[in-house]
C-alpha cells in the first residue's frame, strides 16, 4: 500500500506541499499584533518556565507546544494505552496544556478523555476539538450537534475551550453553529482548520472576513507557504493559530537521520533535532501552539524541552533554512510517504478503514 498516498480527508489524497523562500521579516503590522511570550505572570496551574502565548481575544495564557493525536493516539479497541498515557503524562508534567483531537481519529477522542479525566489538573487543560459534518442537505445542523454531543461525552467536558470546522469542510454552515455555541458557553472559541498549503487562501478569506478566533494550519521549516500572507493577517486580525505538521510527520527527521546537529543550535538551547524544528516554528510570533504528536514516551520528553528556554530570533531562523537546504533529501521531502520507515507503526482504525477501502477499490 503506498502510503504517500493517504491523508486526513481521503484515503487516495496526495500528501505533499512545495518549500518556498524564508520571508526573513514578518510585517510591521503582524508583529505589532503578535502574541505576547513574556507577560509577567502565568496564570495558576501553568509552569512559569515554560513559554506561553497570549489569546488577543481573551487573555488567556497557552503553551507554546500542544499535544496532537492523529494517527499517534489512535488505537483498536482492547489494544493496549500504556505507552499512551505516558506520553500524556509526560507532556503535563512538563508543563504543557494544550490538546488537539477530533471525532475522525480513531479512538484518539476517547484517550484524549480518558487521561485528561485521570489529570487532576483537567480544567487547566486547552482543549481543541473539531466538528466535520456535512448534513442530509444543505444547511443540515443536525450531524454536528450530535458530533458535538459526543464529543463532550468523550473528553468530559461542558465547556470545550476550542471548537474547530474540520478541514473547511461546511463552513458556511458550521461556522454559524459554531457562533452560536460560543454565545451560549458550550464553547469558548470558534476556528477552522486544514493540513494543506492549497486551502491556506480559504483560511485567509475566513480570517479576513473576521469568522473565526482561531485559525489550524501547517507550517514547518521545509514548508513555509503560511508566512507568506496566512501568518501576517492571523496576527494583524488577533486570530490564535495552532500549527500541524511541525515536523512533516516525521520526514524531516527521516532526512536528518545520521547527521550532526550543527553547532548554532546551542545558542537557542536545542539539543536534539525535534527540539531544532518545533523551535523554529514556535519562534514565528503569530504562532500560538505547535502541535507535535508522537506514540513514544521518550520522543515527547525531548518534544517538551522545545517550549523553555530561548527562540531563534529572525536571523537565526533564516540560518537555520540555509543550512537546512545544505542536507541531502530536504527538498523532496513533500514527495516522501507520511512517517517513513514506520510505515505499520500506528494500526489503529484509521489505518484499518483506510486499508479496507483500498482493498475494495482494487
Amino acid at each position: 500500500m503506498d502510503e504517500s498516498k493517504i491523508n486526513r480527508r481521503g484515503f487516495l489524497g496526495t500528501v505533499g506541499a512545495a518549500a518556498t523562500g524564508l520571508a526573513l521579516a514578518a510585517s510591521a503590522t503582524a508583529v505589532a499584533h503578535a502574541q505576547d511570550t513574556t507577560s509577567a505572570q502565568p496564570p495558576s496551574g501553568l509552569n512559569p518556565d515554560v513559554l506561553t502565548r497570549t489569546l488577543p481575544r481573551t487573555g488567556e495564557r497557552v503553551t507554546t507546544l500542544g499535544l496532537g493525536t492523529f494517527l499517534t493516539f489512535d488505537l483498536k479497541p482492547g489494544d493496549r494505552r500504556d505507552a499512551l498515557r505516558q506520553v500524556f503524562e509526560r507532556y503535563v508534567a512538563a508543563g504543557g496544556r494544550v490538546v488537539d483531537t477530533s471525532p475522525l481519529y480513531g479512538s484518539a477522542e476517547v484517550s484524549v478523555g480518558q487521561f485528561m479525566g485521570e489529570f487532576e489538573g483537567s480544567d487547566e487543560m486547552f482543549l481543541a476539538n473539531k466538528v466535520w459534518a456535512t448534513g442530509e442537505y444543505l444547511g443540515d445542523e443536525s450531524h454536528a450537534v450530535e458530533s458535538f454531543r459526543q464529543s463532550q461525552m468523550r473528553t468530559w467536558r461542558d465547556t470545550i475551550n476550542l471548537m474547530q470546522c474540520h478541514s473547511i469542510t461546511n463552513a458556511p454552515v458550521i461556522i454559524p453553529l459554531m457562533k452560536s455555541w460560543k454565545k451560549d458557553g458550550l464553547i469558548r472559541h470558534v476556528g477552522v482548520t486544514h493540513h494543506e498549503s492549497a486551502a491556506q487562501e480559504q483560511l485567509l478569506a475566513i480570517v479576513e472576513r473576521d469568522d473565526v478566533d482561531f485559525i489550524q494550519t501547517n507550517y514547518s521549516i521545509f514548508n513555509r507557504d503560511a508566512e507568506r500572507r496566512l501568518l501576517p493577517a492571523a496576527a494583524d486580525k488577533g486570530v490564535g493559530v495552532l500549527i500541524n505538521l511541525p515536523l512533516e510527520k516525521a520526514r524531516l527527521m527521516k532526512v536528518v537521520e545520521g547527521q550532526p546537529l550543527p553547532d548554532f543550535a546551542q545558542e537557542f538551547g536545542a539539543t536534539s533535532w525535534a527540539q531544532f524544528f518545533l523551535k523554529w516554528v514556535i519562534a514565528h510570533p503569530a504562532v500560538t501552539s505547535v502541535l507535535c504528536g508522537t506514540s513514544n514516551p521518550d520522543h515527547m520528553s525531548d518534544n517538551v524541552q522545545a517550549m523553555t528556554g530561548p527562540l531563534p530570533d529572525e536571523r537565526m531562523r533564516a540560518r537555520m533554512v540555509a543550512y537546512m537546504e545544505t542536507i541531502p533529501g530536504f527538498g523532496s521531502i513533500g514527495s516522501m510517504p507520511w512517517y517513513p520507515g514506520k510505515e505499520n507503526m500506528y494500526s489503529g482504525l484509521i489505518r484499518e478503514a483506510q486499508a479496507n477501502a483500498v482493498r475494495r477499490l482494487q
